[in-house]
C-alpha cells in the first residue's frame, strides 16, 4: 500500500510538473520582447511629445534605429520654402528608414503661427508636408525642450534661427548639424544622408 501511494504521488507531482512548466516558459517569452523593445530604444529619443495635427502624445522611440532628420521650423520665416526639399526627402528615402521630425518653432523673430491647427494647415495646404510633426516646441535657451538641449550638448551647436538641421545616425549616436541656410537637396547633405543609410545600426 505504501509503495503505490508514493508512486501515486509522483505520478501527481509529475502532472503538476508537466502544467507549470509550459506556463513559466510561456510568461518568460511574454517578457523578453518588452525588455528587448525597451532595450532597443537610444536614450536620445526617450521623449514623448505631442503630435502637430491632433495634440496626441507620440513615443520618439518609435524613430529609434532610422536616420532622422530633426528640424526647427517656422511659418513665416524665409526659410519656409525648405518645406518642399524636406519632404522631397521624406518620400525619397523613408523606405530606407529615413524620416524628418518637425519641431514649429517660435523662438526666432516669433515667425511661427499662434497656434497648432494654424500651422498644421499651412503645412499641409502649402507645401503638402506629410513628414510627422510636433506642436509648437522651444528649441533654444533655458525652455528649451530636453531633446533640443541634448542635440546642442552633443554636437556643440544650438539652434541660431529657424531650419536648424540636426541629422542622427541611426544608433542615436552620431549626430552632426546643419545650420539654416544648408538647402535639403544640398549635394553634401543627400550624400551624407545616403552614408547614414547604407551603415547598419
Amino acid at each position: 500500500m505504501t509503495s503505490r501511494r508514493i508512486f501515486s504521488g509522483l505520478g501527481v507531482l509529475a502532472a503538476l510538473v508537466t502544467l507549470v512548466g509550459p506556463a513559466q516558459a510561456q510568461t518568460g517569452k511574454a517578457s523578453a520582447p518588452q525588455a528587448t523593445a525597451a532595450g532597443a530604444c537610444a536614450p536620445l529619443w526617450r521623449h514623448t511629445i505631442d503630435r502637430l495635427q491632433d495634440e496626441k502624445p507620440q513615443d520618439l522611440c518609435q524613430y529609434s534605429g532610422r536616420v532622422v532628420l530633426v528640424i526647427n521650423t517656422a511659418s513665416k520665416c524665409g526659410f519656409a520654402p525648405q518645406y518642399e526639399g524636406l519632404e522631397a526627402l521624406y518620400r525619397r528615402y523613408k523606405d530606407r528608414g529615413f524620416v524628418v521630425l518637425g519641431f514649429p518653432s517660435n523662438d526666432f523673430g516669433r515667425q511661427e503661427l499662434d497656434n497648432n491647427t494654424a500651422i498644421a494647415d499651412f503645412c499641409e495646404n502649402t507645401y503638402g508636408v506629410q513628414f510627422p510633426m510636433f506642436v509648437k516646441t522651444s528649441v533654444a535657451g533655458a525652455g528649451a525642450h530636453p531633446l533640443y538641449r541634448e542635440l546642442a550638448q552633443r554636437t556643440g551647436q544650438r539652434p541660431r534661427w529657424n531650419f536648424h538641421k540636426y541629422l542622427v545616425a541611426r544608433d542615436g549616436q552620431t549626430i552632426k548639424a546643419y545650420a539654416s541656410a544648408v538647402e535639403p537637396q544640398d549635394p553634401a547633405f543627400v550624400r551624407e544622408i545616403e552614408r547614414m543609410l547604407s551603415t547598419a545600426k
